[in-house]
């Protein structure tokens, strides 16, 4: 039996809880990617969980990235890496090079800049658009009314986008912003939902997340 507090057993657990969240929904579990957010943690917390079994990790800062996953990825070519913080415009081409997702799509400049930094690479990484879905001044993500026009502009240059991301308001009860997320996605005719942390994931499976992105439920509270 795994101890209650190991690596494999925090990840054993948060898949059982995935698992179930989304059987209620009527959905199966394999349709939505369990994202470990791994910002701020080094390669040797890593480590237990690709062992384990997971193999898509997410970070916040691109220059953090790169100082450790192009070797754990070159160890491990199964990874699948997201950028899940906010972009700078004149990060894009690093940003492409190294992730397979990024999720923080949020700002015409940023998509421009994407866009050259696709075309130069050959690389197509998965795109997410930012919304800022609770109207919060401190947050990034594309406000919910300027929508449209950012998805039009990510056409107009050739980018296509994924789906929509969302980080509900803290402290508050997140499925009134899952849902509204979703409900944005389908009109916008778009398949995927990053959407869920460490303490609402479960909500986020029963109402469409496709990615949920957990950090302390699998690494353990940070110091």
């Amino acid at each position: 039996m795994l101890s209650p507090d190991t690596p494999a057993a925090r990840l054993n657990a948060v898949r059982e809880k995935l698992a179930r969240a989304a059987r209620a929904a009527g959905r199966p579990p394999e349709a939505i990617e369990l994202i470990a957010i791994s910002k701020t943690h080094p390669a040797e917390d890593i480590l237990p969980l690709i062992a384990a079994g997971q193999t898509s990790f997410g970070e916040n800062r691109v220059q953090e990235a790169q100082a450790k996953w192009p070797a754990l990825k070159e160890a491990h070519p199964s990874l699948r890496l997201h950028l899940v913080g906010q972009l700078q415009s004149n990060k894009a081409e690093d940003a492409v090079a190294l992730f397979d997702a990024i999720h923080g799509v949020d700002r015409t400049s940023l998509v421009d800049a994407l866009a050259k930094a696709i075309v130069k690479s050959d690389r197509r990484p998965a795109l997410f658009v930012q919304v800022n879905i609770g109207e919060e001044a401190q947050k990034g993500g594309c406000a919910i009314a300027d929508l449209p026009h950012l998805l039009a502009h990510c056409e107009s240059v050739g980018l296509t986008i994924a789906g929509l991301m969302c980080v509900p308001p803290a402290d508050t009860e997140a499925a009134p912003y899952f849902a509204l997320l979703a409900k944005l996605a389908h009109d916008h005719g778009l398949a995927q939902l990053s959407m869920g942390m460490s303490g609402d994931y479960e909500t986020a499976a029963m109402l469409g997340a496709t990615c949920v992105r957990v950090g302390t439920a699998l690494f353990g509270a940070r110091a």
